[in-house]
């Protein structure tokens, strides 16, 4: 087989790599291939910080301890299979490549070749090191009657010994899988069976298996009773999307139970290691949980007070005082300590959150409180309100009567002489409702120490200036004789004045409504709706298409990092005693709470338009673009996503069209089928039988199904992500708990409402442990890395070799450039009172691009954070 080839012609080949530790020859040189070690330690001792050293070392170490084997696809071994050729190893180094990234390696490599092999479509790969590389690309030039050909690869590669068959990697060409070059047939089939895996056993760290699990992994009931949480997915009663099979052992006290670590498996290319910033970001909260906040509590208390809103606003003013030790382990990671200081004394500082940046006080206005359901960070959830008064769909056999004790007259006063039919025969009532999510658990909630509050329901009204006025909060709790007696609700009207007992009850109860939305927004928005129902998708791509298919090339970049962010959240953010059951109102319910929704989320009300129609917020209009009309024409959020969206789904079409022609194309595509099949059965098998998921039988079905995939994992999650900071870090304005019931007039408290406002509402919301915990973390999940890739861009030109779609997506990233545009000016028009508000704050969290940082904009690809 190696001597195959006449030796009179070369093909050169350019190999780009990155160490484990960006040649960090200490971690790599300790090689199977003796000889290498000594004198590689040896040049690196010797040439510290010297350009040519380094060189000399890579050039030793790496040109003899990595070889590739090319193969054929268009000639065959005899037995049907492509040609394999001469094993080759890598040889210079080239340190002045211009292409090259930042701590990125290229190699030369030259293949003897000869027209009996034909036109290589594949490669194996060899790592004969101890340590891991990270293969970034391989570029094929000069071929005979073909020129040249790359391989896009971002993967780690192992020792060799480490996989039972040995790596390989494709050249950039999609195929359909009946149109694939029959020498390339069997080794497509078996690197999908490789990344499928037998379902058996404990995961490694170089494994590359995609396999599904239930969420079994969020308790710890080893180590306490108090930590023990039902196994979320696989049952009736707690539904939920699959995450990614780990294998881990079993806990001792609940054997269908995994145990917890802190290194949980994720398949090797999901993680880039020491690569990313972002990969910083993910070290930065695991510091945070393990370090950081830990010290606070010790510092400060769990129950320890803000005494006014200026204490708050020293949070970003000033500074907070911490007492030495407290800092004493603060993490290395620059984000972390970027809000330490240590300016002769030892102090906590956040960056000012956008919403207090021009105003100190513009949060408290009903105009704002409106603003943010529509421009705010949890903009999807409005309706417009279809029927007085509102019903519930909770199960009266359990819940009782839950209808709304909301009257027509407590709303006229303030209808400017509609009545309630006219206003909502006008659509201009709104609502927005948390009381079936809430009341539901409820009860549990409020035995919890650190919670008290209700099920709420705010009745909003439009003004002629397209801005919301709310006319009524309604406040509920389960009945005091149990569940299925209904709910006892208070209805809270506006106050005519800021000041007094009045003017307090009222901001109270918008705090009961932000904080129910806060917790609805980081449980169900943000968590289940982007990160939970995206990963199953991320697992059946991996397991189904190859990386041939043209299919796989238009959705990878929107999985990037999910899996890894997702396996972070099970061990610090959602697992049990994590952030967020410390930090918002659920508690220890939080999780559960998700999969009760999750029994109602629907694939295909994912779309923008199907869920602006749904909730109410527009209606099918031909006379209007793409058909829609808003019902708020100033809906910041519905008017730039709906730009983002339709520019997702005409990229989506024009991709899609170079590769099938017809229905039947897409009927006959065996891996499509297969994918789909498995994401709708296994991923999201708890909904299976549900009639709305798409058949995937038609061109337009699959352009729709893609079109959604990347809207939830780009556009989506960067409305409901990369706003929380900007809003939710001044806590008085999106405090995420209540800890005490609205006070009943003549009573102490209600009398405090008076006497001293500021005191009554920081006691009512959340402490100052855990708004410390909140801040820091969304603080975090807030920023971006500086290598964010965002939606219209790739990491790599040479992502396909199809002219074709190479053009689609340029057109693509004209239009966001295009939309960008469009958005800015937009921000600008005082007519647009929605798009600043009083907190002057423009929004500008659908922008597609953004700088490094906390940035308040920026969508993308992938929920990466």
């Amino acid at each position: 087989m190696f001597g195959m080839f006449d030796r009179g012609h070369k093909i050169k080949g350019t190999v780009v790599l990155m160490s484990k530790n960006v040649l960090d020859f200490n971690e790599i040189v300790s090689t199977t291939r003796g000889g290498v070690t000594g004198a590689a330690r040896g040049v690196i001792n010797t040439a510290a910080g010297i350009v040519g050293g380094v060189v000399d070392a890579a050039t030793a170490i790496f040109s003899r301890n990595i070889s590739l084997q090319l193969i054929s696809a268009t000639k065959t071994d005899g037995l049907g299979h492509g040609k394999l050729g001469k094993q080759t190893f890598l040889e210079k180094h080239l340190p002045t490549l211009p292409t090259l990234g930042d701590r990125q390696d290229a190699f030369n490599i030259y293949f003897d070749w000869d027209e009996s092999f034909g036109i290589p479509g594949a490669f194996y790969i060899k790592n004969f090191m101890q340590s891991e590389f990270f293969l970034l690309s391989v570029k094929l030039e000069d071929i005979p009657n073909h020129g040249t050909i790359n391989f896009v690869c971002n993967s780690w590669v192992y020792n060799a010994k480490c996989y039972k068959r040995d790596r390989i990697f494709f050249a950039n060409k999609a195929y359909l899988p009946d149109e694939t070059p029959d020498p390339l047939v069997k080794y497509r089939k078996e690197e999908l069976e490789n990344l499928r895996g037998e379902g058996k056993g404990e995961r490694k760290e170089y494994d590359r298996i995609y396999d599904y699990e239930v969420y079994n992994d969020l308790g710890n009931p080893d180590q306490s009773k108090d930590l023990s949480r039902p196994t979320l997915g696989g049952s009736s009663k707690y539904p939920y999307p699959r995450r990614g099979r780990t294998g881990r052992k079993p806990t001792r006290k609940e054997p269908d139970s995994e145990t917890p670590t802190s290194n949980t498996y994720i398949p090797r290319d999901e993680n880039f290691g020491h690569l990313k910033s972002s990969d910083f970001l993910t070290y930065g909260i695991k510091s945070l949980t393990q370090n950081v906040l830990p010290q606070f509590q010790s510092a400060f208390g769990l129950n320890a007070e803000f005494d006014s809103f200026e204490d708050v606003r020293c949070l970003f003013e000033g500074g907070l005082f911490l007492p030495t030790d407290a800092i004493s382990k603060i993490s290395p990671i620059p984000v972390i300590k970027e809000i330490f200081r240590t300016d002769g004394e030892q102090f906590l500082k956040f960056p000012p959150p956008h919403v207090i940046r021009v105003s100190k006080s513009a949060w408290m206005t009903d105009e704002e409180f409106g603003r943010e359901m529509l421009a705010g960070v949890n903009p999807g959830l409005i309706q417009c309100l279809q029927e007085f008064p509102p019903t519930s769909k909770l199960d009266a056999r359990d819940f009782g009567d839950q209808t709304s004790r909301i009257t027509k007259e407590q709303l006229e006063i303030n209808l400017g002489g509609l009545t309630v039919e006219q206003a909502l025969n006008g659509k201009r009532l709104f609502t927005l409702d948390h009381h079936d999510a809430f009341m539901s658990y409820l009860e549990e909630i409020n035995n919890l120490p650190t919670a008290k509050s209700y099920a709420t329901r705010t009745i909003l009204f439009l003004n002629d200036d397209r801005t919301l006025k709310p006319l009524a909060i309604e406040l509920s709790l389960p009945h005091p004789r149990g569940k299925k007696f209904g709910a006892i609700s208070r209805v809270i009207l506006p106050a005519e004045a800021d000041q007094g007992a009045e003017g307090t009850i009222w901001l109270l109860a918008k705090a009961y409504v932000v904080v129910n939305d806060s917790g609805y927004h980081q449980l169900i928005s943000h968590w289940l709706n982007t990160h939970a129902t995206i990963e199953p998708f991320v697992i059946a791509t991996n397991r189904n298409l190859s990386v041939l298919h043209p299919i796989y090339k238009l959705l990878l970049p929107h999985y990037r990092d999910t899996m890894n962010i997702n396996a972070l959240a099970r061990q610090s953010l959602i697992n049990a005693g994590g952030i967020i059951e410390q930090s918002f109102l659920p508690g220890r319910f939080s999780l559960e709470m998700s999969s009760a929704v999750y029994k109602g989320w629907v694939f295909t009300d994912q779309a923008l338009p199907a869920d602006l129609i749904k909730r109410g917020m527009a209606v099918e209009d031909p006379s209007f673009p793409n058909g829609l009309r808003l019902v708020i024409e100033d809906y910041p959020y519905a008017v730039d996503g709906l730009e983002i969206w339709n520019a997702i789904k005409t990229w989506v079409q024009d991709y899609v069209s170079v590769y099938y022609a017809t229905d039947g194309a897409v009927k006959n595509d065996s891996e499509l089928q297969a994918w789909w099949k498995e994401a709708v059965e296994k991923g999201h098998g708890d909904l299976k039988d549900k009639p709305w998921w798409p058949k995937l039988q038609t061109i337009e079905e699959m352009i729709q199904t893609c079109s959604i995939i990347i809207w939830i994992a780009s556009a989506l999650h960067a409305a409901v992500n990369f706003g929380q900071y900007p809003y939710g870090g001044y806590i008085l304005n999106r405090p995420t708990l209540t800890r005490r019931l609205l006070p009943e007039a003549g009573s102490k408290e209600y009398e405090e409402c008076g006497k001293d406002p500021q005191k009554a509402y920081l006691r009512t919301i959340t402490a100052k442990y855990q708004a410390l915990v909140d801040l820091s973390v969304i603080e975090i999940l807030s920023r971006h890395a500086s290598d964010e890739i965002y939606l219209g861009q790739r990491d790599n030109n040479d992502w396909t070799d199809e002219r074709k779609a190479k053009e689609a997506f340029e057109k693509f990233g004209k239009k966001l450039k295009d939309i960008e545009a469009k958005i800015s000016e937009r921000n600008k028009d005082p007519s647009l009172r929605n798009r600043n508000g009083p907190a002057q704050m423009p929004y500008t969290v659908l922008l597609p691009t953004s700088k490094e940082g906390l940035t308040f904009s920026g969508i993308p690809n992938s929920i990466s954070i």
